[in-house]
């Protein structure tokens, strides 16, 4: 019997170990609960040694454990480094290029532009990967990643594509009237608590639009439909709501929620050509989306 483990197995124990349960890493890795409860029991039946401690709220690595992981770690690095550096060999801009974004931006103004991308570079497969996280670019789970952003972070590379502006939007069917003041008064839908949005929250809360809430919502997009019903106002991108003939805007936009729109890639990649390709697209729309982004003052 082979008792040696396999970079599946380091695998295995790095990702229950980031994901704290076995049911969050299964859907993490796109397999099942039983799944992953047998992975973890051969590796552990092969080092003779538990590496998890199992708890009803989940599981925590043993001291074994931790060393495990952290060889995983390093594992993950190097080989992640290794495709990155390969991978900027390519010579045509063909094959796969993961994207991550949010899915407002999706909806409200890259949809389009990926279309455009599609004839411009037919053996390009663009890879969308909707989520309001953020994703990691070092660990390879983007090539390039679209996403609003105060300061990118510094090891990573690309170019500002735009400034987002944001209004307060009511529904044309709603008789709401005025331009936005007395917003305490107005029925607000607002973002829920696990929703990753602390600028919009924080805001909300300072403006005492909070108190107001009828309701609240996990994204953006929902956010929109729920005013779109009449079920209240809210804040919402001006890219999105200024195109949407059933909604109006109360009043300018808000500054306080501004912030600009990031283009951002890995330093390894920026060369890869079929990266290299959907980088240069994307900046060449910048001034486009820049006026998409800004909505109308």
């Amino acid at each position: 019997m082979n008792n040696s483990l396999d970079w599946n197995d380091y695998r295995t124990v790095l990702r229950i170990a980031e994901a704290g349960s076995l049911s969050a890493a299964a859907k993490r890795t796109g397999s099942s609960h039983p799944t992953m409860f047998r992975r973890i029991n051969a590796v552990e039946d092969k080092l003779g040694v538990r590496l998890f401690e199992r708890f009803r709220t989940g599981y925590r690595l043993t001291a074994a454990g931790e060393e495990v992981a952290a060889t995983a770690r390093e594992i993950e690095g190097l080989t992640n480094e290794t495709e990155r550096r390969v991978g900027g060999r390519d010579l045509r801009p063909s094959g796969v290029v993961r994207l991550a974004t949010t899915d407002t931006l999706l909806s409200g103004l890259l949809a389009p532009e990926i279309a455009r991308l599609r004839h411009l570079q037919p053996e390009i497969v663009v890879e969308v990967s909707v989520s309001n996280e953020i994703s990691d670019l070092s660990f390879r789970e983007a090539d390039i990643a679209i996403r609003p952003a105060a300061a990118p972070p510094e090891h990573l590379v690309g170019r500002r594509l735009g400034h987002i502006r944001q209004a307060v939007y009511a529904s044309k069917e709603s008789g709401t009237e005025g331009a936005g003041q007395d917003w305490q008064a107005r029925p607000w839908i607002g973002p829920s608590a696990s929703m990753p949005y602390p600028l919009l929250q924080a805001w909300t809360r300072a403006n005492g639009c909070d108190r107001s809430c009828v309701t609240r919502m996990d994204s953006v997009l929902g956010m929109q439909a729920a005013v779109r019903a009449g079920l209240g106002v809210a804040v919402l991108p001006c890219y999105l709501a200024e195109p949407d003939p059933a909604l109006r805007r109360l009043g300018g936009s808000i500054e306080d929620l501004a912030i600009d729109l990031w283009l951002l890639t890995h330093p390894d990649l920026r060369q890869t050509a079929r990266v290299r390709a959907v980088l240069d697209y994307f900046g060449s729309r910048q001034s486009a989306i820049s006026l998409l982004t800004g909505g109308l003052e």
